[in-house]
């Protein structure tokens, strides 16, 4: 057994998203049919919760398409000064800021799995910061930055961005909340929300705005199956 965040829309309530915590039947193995029996597996769980809802994993071992489109290794993000796209993985990556080192800007040009596992990501100290194109991002709240780059890139993109809105509930069978603080299901999910209240451009353009769709007390905003 293992558990797993689903991340839901929520445009009608305060805060605009919500995190459900749900058990579910894992079969380990890095074989695709492995993680996408995992998926259905982690989807029946949640359904089990709410059978209404819309649900769709985003990563390169979803079963649907699209899900596979929205993976932050295949979604990309448009740099206005290099006037290039890259993985929305190599961005944020390449914008880290440690103690002893970073930016590593050399990340934007590099496979995003290589970009992620690079060595100097664990080596060079603790996060200070993100500097992307010298805008600095501070570490708080924890996914502002990460939520950005995703949003902003869902934006650009007119076909993805119609798509997503057929769905109202997020997964990510690569997302341990144990280990990990950012996820593409969440963003995705403040994204739907920020798309039926009309306030996308809004948020995208103002920092304070986007720090005000997060709950005040992220760190314990979790539902647990068993709280329900």
């Amino acid at each position: 057994m293992a558990k797993r965040i689903c991340f839901i829309s929520t445009p009608s309530e305060n805060p605009i998203y919500k995190e459900i915590e749900v058990e579910f039947e894992y079969f380990n193995g890095f074989a695709i049919s492995q993680k996408q029996k995992s998926i259905n597996s982690l989807h029946k769980s949640v359904y089990k919760i709410d059978n209404h809802l819309r649900i769709l994993e985003i990563s390169s071992k979803s079963i649907n398409p699209i899900g596979v489109e929205l993976s932050a290794f295949n979604l990309k993000f448009y740099d206005s000064i290099l006037g290039k796209e890259f993985p929305i993985e190599n961005i944020f990556q390449s914008s880290k800021v440690f103690e002893r080192g970073g930016p590593y800007r050399d990340l934007l040009n590099v496979h995003p799995k290589e970009a992620k596992r690079d060595e100097r990501l664990k080596s060079s100290g603790n996060l200070i910061h993100f500097n992307y194109n010298n805008n600095i991002w501070k570490r708080e709240p924890k996914s502002i930055f990460y939520d950005w780059l995703y949003i902003s890139s869902l934006y650009r993109n007119k076909s993805l961005s119609k798509k997503i809105l057929e769905y109202n509930a997020f997964t990510d069978i690569e997302f341990n909340q144990k280990k990990s603080i950012n996820c593409q299901a969440r963003s995705a999910a403040i994204f739907v929300s920020l798309s039926k209240i009309g306030k996308l451009e809004k948020v995208l353009n103002n920092k304070e705005e986007f720090k005000k769709i997060y709950p005040m007390d992220a760190d314990n905003f979790q539902i647990s199956l068993f709280d329900l």
